[in-house]
């Protein structure tokens, strides 16, 4: 089987595509054909090092990945030779052939494409543990959303407006919150060119807002807390302007809100029930056409380092899929 290989800790242009046997099979894992891949961010730093998390080398970047079952092992139940499946194992998926726990793997539902249903388990899969599990949104609600044109920023204002709330999405061109618009946002701001917390406050009569969703942290994370409503909910996705916040803690005090981390990649691992729910409800929402995972480009598995580059130098707008 063809797969993408980091071997050393570099750049995209370092990968290499190489013939691999065929993995084996062990008790309670499922060997999928892989039909679609997808990248994201993460993949350019964790080639490079720069990722929370290490793998051993060799590893292939991907973390989530559709395919067809081809063969179970012993004590697998759920799944049999055949199924159509998506899956997220962290890393490893670039390559044909893929070997996952049962556990990571769930029925996908028919009328989806392949490439539609690989790129669906990190943005979509983490804003709905944030808003159901994390911030127990509630219809009515308003919700900012940060960094609103990005993969997860994209996904938030969908999966909010789908749960009832009132989308005010934040981002920094009119370009980007036209995308927005598009995808429910009610009302933006360009945060580039106007105050963050003082538009808020604005659009919400003063109230604030009842969740927010950061994924972006640096100097803007301190303007939306502060804009945030009395018992409103603070959600940490991320830092994707590179730079951790300090929060005031007498800010949270004062305005009796909650802070809540989302780390959806341990959440599934500690209730995998709840990561099978959310994860069929967002599959049922595509099928429904309710959700429309918008992809940036198709590129075949042995173009994996320049689809790499093409995320790494921010050209993309939506998810870009790997295809064997």
């Amino acid at each position: 089987m063809k797969a993408i290989l980091c071997h050393s800790y570099g750049p995209a242009a370092s990968l290499t595509v190489e013939d691999l046997p065929v993995p084996p099979v062990g008790p309670g894992e499922v060997l999928v054909r892989v039909k679609a891949c997808a990248l994201n961010f993460f993949d350019t730093l964790i080639i490079q090092g720069k990722y929370q998390l290490r793998p051993e080398m060799p590893f292939s970047p991907s973390a989530e990945f559709a395919g067809v079952v081809e063969r179970t092992g012993e004590g697998v139940e759920r799944l049999r030779p055949g199924d159509k499946v998506i899956g997220y194992i962290r890393f490893g998926a670039a390559r044909e052939l893929v070997v996952a726990s049962e556990d990571d793997l769930i029925p996908m539902p028919e009328g989806i494409s392949f490439e539609e249903a690989a790129g669906v388990s990190v943005t979509y899969g983490t804003t709905l543990h944030a808003f159901r599990d994390r911030a127990r949104l509630q219809d009515g609600e308003t919700v900012v959303v940060l960094g609103a044109s990005g993969g997860v920023g994209q996904a938030a204002v969908e999966i909010a407006s789908l749960m009832g709330a009132r989308v005010i999405a934040c981002a920094s061109s009119e370009e980007k919150l036209s995308r927005a618009r598009q995808h429910g946002a009610v009302l933006t701001i360009n945060y580039e060119k106007e105050n963050l917390k003082e538009r808020i406050k604005e659009l919400t009569d003063g109230a604030g807002a009842d969740v927010v969703y950061d994924p972006v942290g640096g100097d803007l994370a301190e303007q939306a807390l502060r804009a945030t409503g009395w018992e409103g909910r603070y959600l940490v996705i991320g830092f994707a302007a590179g730079e951790i916040p300090k929060i005031p803690l007498n800010l949270v005090m004062l305005k009796g809100c909650d802070v809540l981390g989302v780390f959806w990649g341990e959440s599934i691992i500690r209730d995998p029930e709840g990561h099978w729910a959310n994860m069929s409800q967002i599959l049922d929402w595509v099928r429904q056409g309710r959700l429309k995972p918008q992809i940036h480009a198709v590129y075949p598995l042995e173009d994996a380092a320049k689809a790499i580059q093409e995320i790494a130098d921010r050209k993309v707008m939506g998810k870009v899929i790997l295809t064997p």
